[in-house]
């Protein structure tokens, strides 16, 4: 009985530090939103067959396989920036931050005037499994950058939205 206890506390404890993947969105925009796995279920799902990951200095560090995912633009349709006019869109900025705090940015412009096959794309699934699945989380690519281990972002956990002064 002792042992069985232990083991269902084990368990319990367990079971509350696995959180399913999220990512907050806040900053010049009119209210924070928190999008979870699920709701990335929710948009339409895009697919890279194959992508090397390339360092800064264009050397190959690894291949992804069988990607499935949405446009960070398609994520970002749902956030009302707090913009007087559509010009002012223009002066918005996005820091993408990992969990272990690294950082990316990307201008409006590059998310919402950019062609589709080269936007941001957040992964869902890889290879066939889930993200749930993955160590690396929900993860940020930008399949239109020379060096794609630049912007290549695992466990994305927020987005700050900021305007430029």
């Amino acid at each position: 009985m002792k042992y069985t206890s232990i083991l269902l506390l084990f368990i319990t404890v367990w079971l509350s530090a696995q959180k399913l993947p999220s990512v907050k969105v806040t900053g010049t925009i009119e209210k924070p939103v928190i999008v979870s796995l699920e709701d990335l279920k929710k948009y339409e799902t895009h697919q890279i067959t194959s992508i090397d990951i390339l360092n800064h200095k264009l050397e190959f560090k690894k291949n992804l396989k069988n990607l499935k995912g949405v446009l960070l633009k398609d994520l970002l349709e749902q956030v009302k920036f707090n913009a007087a006019s559509p010009k002012d869109l223009s002066m918005f900025y996005l820091v993408c931050i990992a969990e272990d705090g690294y950082k990316v940015v990307y201008s409006w412009n590059e998310i919402f005037n950019s062609t589709a096959e080269k936007q941001a794309m957040l992964i869902t699934g890889t290879g066939g499994t889930s993200i749930a699945d993955n160590k690396e989380g929900i993860t940020l690519i930008t399949p239109g950058d020379k060096a794609t281990g630049r912007r290549y972002v695992k466990n994305l956990s927020e987005i700050i939205i900021n305007k430029v002064d």
